[in-house]
Protein backbone atom coordinates (compact mmCIF):
# COMPACT_ATOMS: atom_id res chain seq x y z
CA UNK A 1 0.00 0.00 0.00
CA UNK A 2 2.64 2.42 0.83
CA UNK A 3 4.80 1.54 -2.16
CA UNK A 4 1.38 2.46 -4.67
CA UNK A 5 1.24 5.87 -2.22
CA UNK A 6 5.05 6.55 -3.05
CA UNK A 7 4.46 6.16 -6.71
CA UNK A 8 1.37 8.24 -6.76
CA UNK A 9 3.60 11.21 -5.12
CA UNK A 10 4.62 12.34 -8.51
CA UNK A 11 1.94 12.46 -9.92
CA UNK A 12 0.14 14.86 -7.87
CA UNK A 13 3.52 16.94 -7.31
CA UNK A 14 2.95 17.30 -11.24
CA UNK A 15 -0.57 18.62 -11.21
CA UNK A 16 -0.20 20.65 -8.64
CA UNK A 17 2.85 22.19 -10.46
CA UNK A 18 0.63 22.56 -13.74
CA UNK A 19 -2.20 24.11 -12.00
CA UNK A 20 0.64 26.54 -9.83
CA UNK A 21 1.73 27.76 -13.90
CA UNK A 22 -1.03 28.08 -15.42
CA UNK A 23 -3.24 30.05 -12.57
CA UNK A 24 -0.07 32.27 -12.40
CA UNK A 25 -0.27 32.48 -16.35
CA UNK A 26 -4.23 33.04 -16.21
CA UNK A 27 -5.23 35.08 -13.24
CA UNK A 28 -2.32 37.18 -11.93
CA UNK A 29 -2.65 39.58 -15.38
CA UNK A 30 -6.07 40.47 -13.86
CA UNK A 31 -4.50 42.21 -11.33
CA UNK A 32 -1.46 44.38 -13.77
CA UNK A 33 -3.98 47.60 -14.33
CA UNK A 34 -3.81 51.48 -13.90
CA UNK A 35 -5.41 52.61 -10.50
CA UNK A 36 -7.40 55.10 -12.53
CA UNK A 37 -8.71 52.57 -14.78
CA UNK A 38 -12.78 51.20 -14.44
CA UNK A 39 -13.68 47.83 -13.35
CA UNK A 40 -15.69 47.63 -16.14
CA UNK A 41 -12.40 48.73 -18.68
CA UNK A 42 -9.94 46.18 -16.64
CA UNK A 43 -12.78 43.22 -16.91
CA UNK A 44 -13.13 43.88 -21.05
CA UNK A 45 -9.26 44.02 -22.05
CA UNK A 46 -8.84 40.72 -19.61
CA UNK A 47 -11.42 39.04 -21.29
CA UNK A 48 -10.52 40.12 -24.64
CA UNK A 49 -6.82 38.60 -23.46
CA UNK A 50 -8.00 35.91 -21.89
CA UNK A 51 -8.56 33.28 -25.43
CA UNK A 52 -4.77 33.72 -25.97
CA UNK A 53 -3.66 31.83 -22.39
CA UNK A 54 -6.80 29.27 -23.49
CA UNK A 55 -5.51 28.78 -26.81
CA UNK A 56 -1.72 28.09 -25.18
CA UNK A 57 -2.95 25.54 -22.72
CA UNK A 58 -4.58 23.32 -25.54
CA UNK A 59 -1.56 23.84 -28.01
CA UNK A 60 0.59 22.65 -24.54
CA UNK A 61 -1.74 19.32 -23.64
CA UNK A 62 -2.34 18.32 -27.06
CA UNK A 63 1.36 18.13 -27.28
CA UNK A 64 2.07 16.90 -23.54
CA UNK A 65 -0.89 14.46 -23.41
CA UNK A 66 -0.86 12.82 -26.91
CA UNK A 67 1.40 14.19 -29.45
CA UNK A 68 5.02 14.25 -27.96
CA UNK A 69 4.59 10.62 -25.88
CA UNK A 70 3.11 8.99 -28.61
CA UNK A 71 4.71 10.05 -31.91
CA UNK A 72 8.00 11.64 -30.61
CA UNK A 73 8.93 9.69 -27.81
CA UNK A 74 6.98 6.44 -29.26
CA UNK A 75 7.35 6.23 -32.82
CA UNK A 76 10.33 9.00 -33.53
CA UNK A 77 7.74 10.09 -35.73
CA UNK A 78 8.91 13.98 -36.90
CA UNK A 79 7.08 14.21 -39.97
CA UNK A 80 3.41 13.76 -38.54
CA UNK A 81 4.33 15.04 -35.19
CA UNK A 82 4.97 18.83 -37.67
CA UNK A 83 2.07 18.02 -39.48
CA UNK A 84 0.05 17.65 -36.65
CA UNK A 85 1.27 20.22 -34.66
CA UNK A 86 0.67 22.54 -37.93
CA UNK A 87 -3.02 21.73 -37.29
CA UNK A 88 -2.76 22.55 -34.02
CA UNK A 89 -1.40 25.90 -34.25
CA UNK A 90 -3.78 26.65 -36.85
CA UNK A 91 -6.61 25.26 -34.50
CA UNK A 92 -5.07 27.68 -31.86
CA UNK A 93 -4.94 30.66 -33.80
CA UNK A 94 -8.85 30.31 -34.43
CA UNK A 95 -9.83 29.97 -31.48
CA UNK A 96 -7.71 33.22 -30.04
CA UNK A 97 -10.17 34.99 -33.39
CA UNK A 98 -13.33 32.85 -32.21
CA UNK A 99 -13.01 34.44 -28.53
CA UNK A 100 -12.30 37.56 -29.72
CA UNK A 101 -15.50 37.86 -31.80
CA UNK A 102 -17.38 36.63 -29.01
CA UNK A 103 -15.98 38.79 -26.36
CA UNK A 104 -16.90 41.94 -29.16
CA UNK A 105 -20.38 40.30 -29.91
CA UNK A 106 -21.70 39.93 -26.11
CA UNK A 107 -19.70 42.58 -24.09
CA UNK A 108 -20.99 45.79 -24.01
CA UNK A 109 -18.95 48.74 -25.41
CA UNK A 110 -16.44 50.76 -22.74
CA UNK A 111 -15.03 53.73 -23.20
CA UNK A 112 -11.05 53.39 -22.79
CA UNK A 113 -9.45 57.02 -22.18
CA UNK A 114 -7.05 57.37 -25.05
CA UNK A 115 -6.93 56.61 -28.90
CA UNK A 116 -7.97 52.93 -29.89
CA UNK A 117 -5.36 51.15 -31.94
CA UNK A 118 -6.54 49.65 -34.79
CA UNK A 119 -6.82 45.47 -35.06
CA UNK A 120 -3.84 44.40 -37.16
CA UNK A 121 -3.94 40.95 -38.40
CA UNK A 122 -0.62 40.12 -39.64
CA UNK A 123 1.17 41.00 -36.60
CA UNK A 124 -0.62 39.79 -34.50
CA UNK A 125 -0.63 36.31 -36.28
CA UNK A 126 2.88 36.42 -36.53
CA UNK A 127 3.71 36.67 -32.56
CA UNK A 128 0.76 34.40 -32.22
CA UNK A 129 2.63 31.89 -34.15
CA UNK A 130 5.90 32.35 -32.54
CA UNK A 131 4.17 32.11 -29.14
CA UNK A 132 2.63 29.04 -29.93
CA UNK A 133 5.40 27.71 -31.44
CA UNK A 134 7.54 28.21 -27.96
CA UNK A 135 4.33 26.43 -26.03
CA UNK A 136 5.02 23.78 -28.28
CA UNK A 137 9.00 23.47 -27.31
CA UNK A 138 8.33 23.89 -23.28
CA UNK A 139 5.45 20.27 -24.02
CA UNK A 140 8.29 18.84 -25.61
CA UNK A 141 11.20 19.59 -23.10
CA UNK A 142 9.12 18.74 -20.25
CA UNK A 143 7.90 15.36 -21.38
CA UNK A 144 11.40 14.98 -22.41
CA UNK A 145 12.79 15.79 -18.85
CA UNK A 146 9.89 13.54 -17.00
CA UNK A 147 10.72 10.64 -19.37
CA UNK A 148 14.53 10.88 -18.75
CA UNK A 149 13.54 10.88 -14.59
CA UNK A 150 11.10 8.00 -15.25
CA UNK A 151 13.52 6.03 -16.73
CA UNK A 152 16.62 7.58 -13.93
CA UNK A 153 14.39 6.43 -11.09
CA UNK A 154 13.92 2.82 -13.05
CA UNK A 155 17.56 2.63 -13.42
CA UNK A 156 17.99 3.08 -9.48
CA UNK A 157 14.84 1.20 -8.36
CA UNK A 158 16.52 -2.02 -10.85
CA UNK A 159 19.89 -1.70 -9.36
CA UNK A 160 18.59 -1.07 -6.15
CA UNK A 161 16.71 -4.86 -6.18
CA UNK A 162 19.78 -6.31 -7.51
CA UNK A 163 22.02 -4.99 -4.98
CA UNK A 164 19.75 -6.31 -2.48
CA UNK A 165 18.73 -9.70 -3.70
CA UNK A 166 22.68 -10.32 -4.25
CA UNK A 167 23.02 -9.18 -0.73
CA UNK A 168 20.85 -11.48 0.40
CA UNK A 169 22.23 -14.33 -1.40
CA UNK A 170 25.55 -13.78 0.17
CA UNK A 171 24.03 -13.56 3.84
CA UNK A 172 22.61 -16.81 2.61
CA UNK A 173 25.53 -18.16 1.54
CA UNK A 174 27.78 -16.50 4.38
CA UNK A 175 26.01 -18.58 6.81
CA UNK A 176 26.54 -22.32 6.10
CA UNK A 177 30.16 -21.25 5.46
CA UNK A 178 30.31 -20.05 9.19
CA UNK A 179 28.86 -23.11 10.23
CA UNK A 180 31.27 -25.40 8.26
CA UNK A 181 33.77 -23.84 9.12
CA UNK A 182 33.55 -23.91 12.83
CA UNK A 183 32.11 -27.63 12.65
CA UNK A 184 35.57 -28.54 10.64
CA UNK A 185 37.36 -26.70 13.97
CA UNK A 186 35.57 -28.94 16.50
CA UNK A 187 35.73 -32.37 14.64
CA UNK A 188 39.40 -31.67 14.64
CA UNK A 189 39.26 -30.86 18.37
CA UNK A 190 37.15 -34.52 18.47
CA UNK A 191 40.70 -36.93 17.24
CA UNK A 192 42.87 -35.79 20.32
CA UNK A 193 40.37 -33.77 23.02
CA UNK A 194 36.95 -34.94 23.65
CA UNK A 195 36.32 -32.33 26.36
CA UNK A 196 37.36 -29.95 24.61
CA UNK A 197 35.08 -30.75 21.92
CA UNK A 198 32.36 -30.66 23.80
CA UNK A 199 32.65 -27.09 25.31
CA UNK A 200 33.02 -26.23 22.22
CA UNK A 201 29.81 -27.49 20.76
CA UNK A 202 28.57 -25.21 23.75
CA UNK A 203 30.02 -22.39 22.80
CA UNK A 204 28.36 -22.65 19.21
CA UNK A 205 25.01 -22.95 20.67
CA UNK A 206 25.57 -19.76 21.54
CA UNK A 207 26.69 -18.43 18.07
CA UNK A 208 24.25 -19.41 16.41
CA UNK A 209 21.35 -17.73 17.44
CA UNK A 210 23.55 -14.58 16.73
CA UNK A 211 24.14 -16.14 12.57
CA UNK A 212 20.84 -17.59 12.52
CA UNK A 213 18.65 -14.19 13.75
CA UNK A 214 20.75 -10.90 13.51
CA UNK A 215 22.56 -12.56 10.44
CA UNK A 216 18.89 -11.91 8.45
CA UNK A 217 19.05 -7.92 9.32
CA UNK A 218 20.62 -5.74 7.48
CA UNK A 219 22.19 -4.09 10.24
CA UNK A 220 22.84 -4.26 14.16
CA UNK A 221 23.94 -2.87 17.54
CA UNK A 222 27.75 -2.89 17.19
CA UNK A 223 27.89 -4.21 20.74
CA UNK A 224 25.68 -7.26 19.66
CA UNK A 225 28.35 -7.71 17.05
CA UNK A 226 31.23 -7.37 19.57
CA UNK A 227 29.94 -10.14 21.94
CA UNK A 228 29.91 -12.45 18.75
CA UNK A 229 33.54 -11.69 17.91
CA UNK A 230 34.48 -12.32 21.44
CA UNK A 231 32.45 -15.60 21.77
CA UNK A 232 33.98 -16.61 18.23
CA UNK A 233 37.68 -16.08 19.31
CA UNK A 234 36.85 -18.25 22.71
CA UNK A 235 35.37 -21.13 20.91
CA UNK A 236 38.03 -20.57 18.36
CA UNK A 237 40.77 -20.76 21.68
CA UNK A 238 39.62 -24.01 22.61
CA UNK A 239 41.59 -26.03 19.99
CA UNK A 240 44.90 -24.18 19.86
CA UNK A 241 48.02 -24.36 22.22
CA UNK A 242 49.46 -22.57 25.14
CA UNK A 243 51.98 -21.52 22.16
CA UNK A 244 49.93 -19.30 20.68
CA UNK A 245 49.42 -15.71 21.78
CA UNK A 246 46.30 -13.95 21.48
CA UNK A 247 45.80 -10.76 21.98
CA UNK A 248 42.03 -8.99 21.44
CA UNK A 249 41.15 -5.51 22.63
CA UNK A 250 37.65 -5.04 21.76
CA UNK A 251 37.33 -1.63 23.19
CA UNK A 252 33.04 -0.95 22.19
CA UNK A 253 30.76 0.07 24.84
CA UNK A 254 28.02 -2.44 26.34
CA UNK A 255 25.40 0.16 24.77
CA UNK A 256 26.91 1.26 21.96
CA UNK A 257 24.29 1.19 19.15
CA UNK A 258 26.10 2.24 16.17
CA UNK A 259 25.05 0.16 13.47
CA UNK A 260 26.80 -2.30 11.43
CA UNK A 261 26.70 -5.15 9.26
CA UNK A 262 26.39 -8.71 10.81
CA UNK A 263 29.65 -11.26 10.54
CA UNK A 264 31.17 -8.45 8.22
CA UNK A 265 34.41 -9.05 10.15
CA UNK A 266 34.14 -12.85 10.73
CA UNK A 267 36.36 -14.11 7.85
CA UNK A 268 39.31 -11.53 8.68
CA UNK A 269 39.04 -13.29 12.01
CA UNK A 270 38.81 -17.22 10.55
CA UNK A 271 41.86 -16.10 8.43
CA UNK A 272 43.66 -14.81 11.13
CA UNK A 273 43.34 -18.49 13.04
CA UNK A 274 43.93 -20.55 9.67
CA UNK A 275 47.40 -18.82 8.18
CA UNK A 276 48.39 -17.48 11.63
CA UNK A 277 49.62 -20.60 13.63
CA UNK A 278 52.34 -23.10 12.38
CA UNK A 279 51.56 -27.04 12.21
CA UNK A 280 54.06 -27.03 15.32
CA UNK A 281 51.26 -24.71 17.02
CA UNK A 282 53.37 -21.71 17.36
CA UNK A 283 52.02 -18.20 16.36
CA UNK A 284 50.39 -15.03 16.99
CA UNK A 285 47.40 -13.29 16.61
CA UNK A 286 45.96 -9.60 17.47
CA UNK A 287 42.72 -8.78 17.19
CA UNK A 288 41.32 -5.27 17.59
CA UNK A 289 37.97 -3.54 17.48
CA UNK A 290 37.23 -0.04 18.07
CA UNK A 291 34.63 2.72 17.54
CA UNK A 292 35.36 6.28 17.60
CA UNK A 293 33.04 9.50 16.54
CA UNK A 294 30.66 6.68 14.44
CA UNK A 295 33.80 5.38 12.66
CA UNK A 296 34.27 1.37 13.63
CA UNK A 297 37.87 -0.21 12.99
CA UNK A 298 39.09 -3.32 12.92
CA UNK A 299 42.60 -4.20 12.87
CA UNK A 300 43.95 -7.54 12.94
CA UNK A 301 47.85 -8.77 12.85
CA UNK A 302 49.09 -12.74 12.48
CA UNK A 303 51.92 -14.66 12.16
CA UNK A 304 52.07 -16.00 8.44
CA UNK A 305 52.03 -19.60 7.74
CA UNK A 306 51.30 -21.58 4.48
CA UNK A 307 47.84 -23.31 4.92
CA UNK A 308 48.12 -27.09 5.82
CA UNK A 309 47.42 -29.98 3.16
CA UNK A 310 44.61 -31.34 6.30
CA UNK A 311 43.48 -27.95 6.85
CA UNK A 312 39.12 -28.29 5.93
CA UNK A 313 38.65 -24.63 7.38
CA UNK A 314 37.05 -23.74 4.30
CA UNK A 315 38.50 -22.48 0.50
CA UNK A 316 39.05 -18.83 0.72
CA UNK A 317 35.15 -17.85 -0.19
CA UNK A 318 34.97 -15.85 2.85
CA UNK A 319 36.78 -12.99 2.45
CA UNK A 320 35.64 -12.79 -1.24
CA UNK A 321 31.73 -12.51 0.38
CA UNK A 322 33.29 -9.79 3.00
CA UNK A 323 34.47 -7.29 0.09
CA UNK A 324 31.34 -7.88 -1.80
CA UNK A 325 29.32 -7.36 1.16
CA UNK A 326 31.43 -4.38 1.59
CA UNK A 327 31.02 -2.33 -1.36
CA UNK A 328 27.03 -3.18 -1.25
CA UNK A 329 26.73 -2.13 2.39
CA UNK A 330 29.27 0.77 2.33
CA UNK A 331 29.84 2.36 -0.90
CA UNK A 332 32.53 5.35 -0.76
CA UNK A 333 32.53 4.63 3.07
CA UNK A 334 35.10 2.34 3.84
CA UNK A 335 39.21 1.23 3.32
CA UNK A 336 40.41 -1.74 3.46
CA UNK A 337 44.18 -1.82 3.76
CA UNK A 338 45.72 -5.56 3.78
CA UNK A 339 49.38 -7.53 2.93
CA UNK A 340 52.69 -8.72 4.39
CA UNK A 341 54.90 -7.17 5.76
CA UNK A 342 58.54 -6.29 4.12
CA UNK A 343 59.91 -10.21 5.53
CA UNK A 344 56.23 -12.13 4.67
CA UNK A 345 56.41 -12.98 8.42
CA UNK A 346 53.07 -11.29 9.12
CA UNK A 347 50.08 -10.27 7.61
CA UNK A 348 47.98 -7.55 8.60
CA UNK A 349 44.36 -6.44 7.96
CA UNK A 350 42.59 -3.01 8.68
CA UNK A 351 39.19 -2.17 7.82
CA UNK A 352 37.35 1.08 8.51
CA UNK A 353 34.00 2.06 8.15
CA UNK A 354 33.47 5.84 8.27
CA UNK A 355 29.86 6.92 9.85
CA UNK A 356 27.41 7.69 7.45
CA UNK A 357 26.98 11.63 7.03
CA UNK A 358 23.56 11.65 5.16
Amino acid sequence: MSSELDKSKPKYRYLILHLLCWSVLIVVPLFFHSSNDDWLVVLNRYLRWLGNPLAYLLVFYINYLWLVPRLLLKKSDWKLFLLANLLVIAGGLLLMDVWHWLVVQFLPEVNVNGPKRPFVRFPRYFWAVVTLILIIALAMAVRIVQRWQHIEEARKEAEAARAEAELSNLRNQLNPHFLLNTLNNIYALIAFDQEKAQIAVGELSKLLRHVLYENQQDFVPLCKEADFMRNYIELMKIRVTDNVKINTNINVQPNDSTPVAPLIFISLIENAFKHGISPQGKGEISIDLNQADGDITCEIHNTCYPKRENDKSGSGIGLDQMSRRLELMYPDRYTWEKGKTADGGQYYSKITIKKDKS
